[in-house]
């Protein structure tokens, strides 16, 4: 008798195309942890069965890493899924696990921790962003793109500044897309004065930022100067959440050389209280528009 729970069976659920192997790896990983849990098998047993560490299977079930699909069928077996019907839904995104996604091809100019970024970003339904430095890079105009980029990368050549701010453009697609994504972005004042490219790249940039509040799925809030202090001390983050159930929200928080991915209630419940303080210190997006109109004017 199959202990394959009811939510496996059929199809794998729409994200898992939508979103790319990286939704699919996730989405795999947890059904293979409820799985062995619903039989009272250790990872270091689970791990046993196909050769592999304890700290593998840890990985397999957070999703981080590519399936091979004769270790999903010998897990399978040992989880007591035995009917091809129930089985073969989770092989096949086992076999899809490792395509690339559409960023792979910038792989080259990817600091090593960012594709897993572009992934969860593609993937979720629901994007929370704060930044007090810059314009996010959704929301970016080609050339204030790339005045960031060599800015902040002096030492790449001009070939790789177009390739990273190629990359940047493609992400934008996303908010265009049929199934495009609610956007909610908050910006501290600081963003808008700080004018990367000189003055008529920022007057464009912010003639941008205006049109795309515009969007239903964009929400724009500026917190002024004038606000004083708010929650939003402990710097830039995105919050992403998924339609998907079995995927957590995920707090990214990117640092010098490295990035952080917070998938913990704890963790996440704490940014998403943030942003909602960073919200309702935020002008409304009617007045962040007047803002944005009255900065460019200034510039």
């Amino acid at each position: 008798m199959s202990t394959q729970p009811s939510s496996v069976s059929g199809e794998p659920p729409s994200g898992a195309e939508a979103g790319g192997p990286m939704v699919r790896r996730i989405l795999l990983g947890a059904q293979l942890r409820r799985l062995r849990e619903s039989q009272g098998v250790t990872r270091e047993a689970a791990g046993y069965s196909i050769r592999a560490s304890e700290s593998k299977i840890s990985r397999m079930e957070l999703g981080r890493v590519s399936f091979k699909p004769r270790d999903v069928a010998d897990l399978l077996t040992l989880y007591g899924v035995t009917e091809e019907s129930e089985r073969e839904p989770l092989l096949s995104m086992a076999r899809n696990s490792g395509l690339a996604g559409w960023w792979h091809s910038y792989h080259d100019v990817l600091p090593g921790w960012f594709p897993t970024f572009v992934g969860l970003e593609e993937a979720a339904n629901d994007i929370r962003t704060y930044e007090v430095q810059f314009i996010p890079g959704l929301l970016q105009s080609e050339e204030y793109a790339h005045a960031v980029v060599t800015s902040n990368f002096p030492e790449l050549t001009p070939a790789e500044v177009d390739r990273r701010v190629g990359l940047r453009m493609g992400r934008q697609k996303l908010l265009l897309s049929e199934n495009a994504p609610r956007l909610h972005c908050v910006l501290d004042e600081a963003a808008l004065r700080r004018a990367y490219g000189g003055a008529e790249v920022m007057r464009a940039q912010l003639s941008l930022l205006e049109q795309l509040s515009e969007r239903d799925n964009v929400t724009l809030g500026v917190v002024p100067f004038s606000h004083g202090g708010h929650a939003g001390v402990a710097g830039a983050f995105v919050l992403l959440s998924f339609a998907e159930e079995e995927i957590a929200d995920v707090a990214y928080v990117e640092e010098l050389t490295s990035a952080l991915y917070l998938d913990k209630p704890e963790d996440t419940t704490a940014y998403r209280t943030a942003f909602d303080g960073l919200s309702g210190a935020a002008l409304d997006p009617a007045a962040t528009r007047h803002l944005l109109h009255e900065i460019a004017q200034q510039l």
